[in-house]
C-alpha cells in the first residue's frame, strides 16, 4: 500500500486571540466626541408684580356741556343750528316769536317819551317857582307844590326808563345765543312748539376743554386710580395722539352694562381729536405677582411654550413647559411652570438640547 505522509493539524486561533484582535482593531477608532459646553446668557426667575397693558374704546367729549334755554315763555319760531354743527360765542341759535315783545317795547317807548316830557315840564315849573319865591312873588305852598310835582315826574320818568329797559331785554331774550364756542350735541324743542322759561332748547358741548370718556369694567377699575396717566389715539388714525389723566370716575356703575364711566382730561389735544371722535385709550396697570422673562428665553416645542432651565449642580439644561400669561416683543410673563429662584437660559436657547451642559457668564 502506498504510504501517505502524515497529516499536520490546521492551526485555528483560539477565541481569546480573536477577542484580542478585535480589541486591538478597536483601538484605531477615535473616541466619541464630548458634546461642547455651550456658552449662554441666563436670568434668575423672580416672582414680582407684573404690569399689564390694557386698551379700551372711548369717545372724545367736552369737559363742560351747557343747556341753552330762553328766559321766558314763548313759541319757538326758528332753530338756527342742528346737531353736530359748530357754533361761535354770541351766535344766535334759536328765536321765539317776537311780536308780543315788539308791541310791549313800542308801548314802553311811548311811556318813556311822555315821562321825559312831563319831567322837562316839571323842571321848568319848579325853576320858575324857585325864582319867584326868592323874589317874594310866590307863596311857599306853590313852591312846595312845584317841588312835589318835580319829584313825581322824576319818579315816573325813572319807572318808564326801567320799563323800557325791561321791554328791550325781553325782546333781546327772544334770541337765544351761544355763550361760548362749541358743538351742538342735542336739541330739546322743535319749531312751532311753546317752550317754557328754563326749558332746554339746545345742548352745547364747549370746546375749550376735552375729555376722553371710557366705560370701564369694575375688575379693571379696582386697579386704576385718579391721576392715572392714559395714552389716547384716534381709532381711525393711531398717529394722532394725546395724553391725559383720569380726572373723574362715576360713583355708580351703569345699570345695564355694569361698567363705570371714566373721564380722562386730555392735555393739549390735537385739532384732529374733535368732539365725538372715536378713540382708543391705552394704560399700564399693576398686575398680580408673576415671573417676567426676556422674550428670547421662550422656545416652542411641539406647539407648546417652553424654556430651558439650568441645573445649578451639573450645569445641564432641561426643557420645561410653561404657561404664558401675556407677552410683548421684549418680554414674556409666565403664569405657571417656573419657580422663583430657578435659572433660565435667556439667550442661546434655540440651539440647545436636553441634558446639554452650558457655560454661564
Amino acid at each position: 500500500m502506498p504510504s501517505h505522509a502524515a497529516l499536520k493539524p490546521r492551526c485555528r486561533p483560539s477565541a481569546a486571540i480573536l477577542l484580542l484582535l478585535v480589541a486591538l482593531a478597536g483601538c484605531d477608532d477615535p473616541p466619541p466626541e464630548t458634546p461642547p459646553i455651550r456658552p449662554v446668557r441666563v436670568v434668575t426667575a423672580e416672582r414680582g408684580p407684573a404690569e399689564a397693558p390694557f386698551s379700551l374704546a372711548g369717545q372724545v367729549q367736552a369737559q363742560d356741556e351747557v343747556a341753552l334755554a330762553f328766559r321766558h315763555d314763548g313759541r319757538l319760531a326758528e332753530r338756527a343750528v342742528e346737531i353736530g354743527q359748530r357754533v361761535a360765542a354770541g351766535q344766535v341759535v334759536a328765536r321765539l316769536e317776537p311780536q308780543n315783545e315788539r308791541n310791549a317795547l313800542q308801548a314802553a317807548r311811548a311811556r318813556a317819551v311822555a315821562a321825559a316830557a312831563a319831567l322837562t315840564q316839571a323842571r321848568g315849573a319848579y325853576g320858575r317857582q324857585s325864582s319867584l319865591l326868592a323874589s317874594g312873588f310866590t307863596t311857599r305852598a306853590q313852591y312846595e307844590q312845584a317841588e312835589q310835582a318835580l319829584a313825581t315826574a322824576q319818579s315816573q320818568q325813572d319807572a318808564a326808563a326801567a320799563e323800557l329797559r325791561i321791554a328791550e331785554d325781553r325782546l333781546d331774550d327772544t334770541e337765544l345765543r351761544a355763550d361760548a364756542p362749541g358743538l351742538v350735541v342735542a336739541r330739546g324743542a322743535e319749531v312751532g312748539e311753546v317752550v317754557r322759561a328754563g326749558q332746554p332748547v339746545l345742548q352745547i358741548a364747549r370746546q375749550d376743554g376735552r375729555d376722553a370718556v371710557f366705560d370701564v369694567p369694575a375688575a379693571l377699575l379696582r386697579r386704576a386710580s385718579i391721576e392715572l396717566e392714559v395714552s389716547v389715539a384716534l381709532a381711525d388714525d393711531p398717529g394722532v395722539q394725546a395724553s391725559g389723566r383720569v380726572r373723574e370716575v362715576a360713583p355708580q356703575a351703569d345699570a345695564a352694562t355694569g361698567t363705570f364711566r371714566v373721564r380722562v382730561g386730555l392735555t393739549a389735544p390735537p385739532p384732529a381729536m374733535r368732539l365725538g371722535a372715536a378713540v382708543i385709550g391705552r394704560v399700564t396697570l399693576p398686575g398680580e405677582a408673576a415671573i417676567k422673562l426676556p422674550a428670547s428665553a421662550l422656545v416652542a416645542r411641539d406647539g407648546q411654550a417652553a424654556v430651558w432651565v439650568v441645573d445649578p449642580a451639573s450645569g445641564a439644561v432641561a426643557l420645561r413647559g410653561v404657561e404664558v400669561a401675556r407677552h410683548t416683543a421684549a418680554a414674556v410673563v409666565i403664569a405657571a411652570g417656573l419657580q422663583g429662584g430657578e435659572t433660565v437660559v435667556a439667550a442661546g436657547a434655540q440651539a440647545l438640547h436636553p441634558g446639554q451642559r452650558v457655560r454661564l457668564p
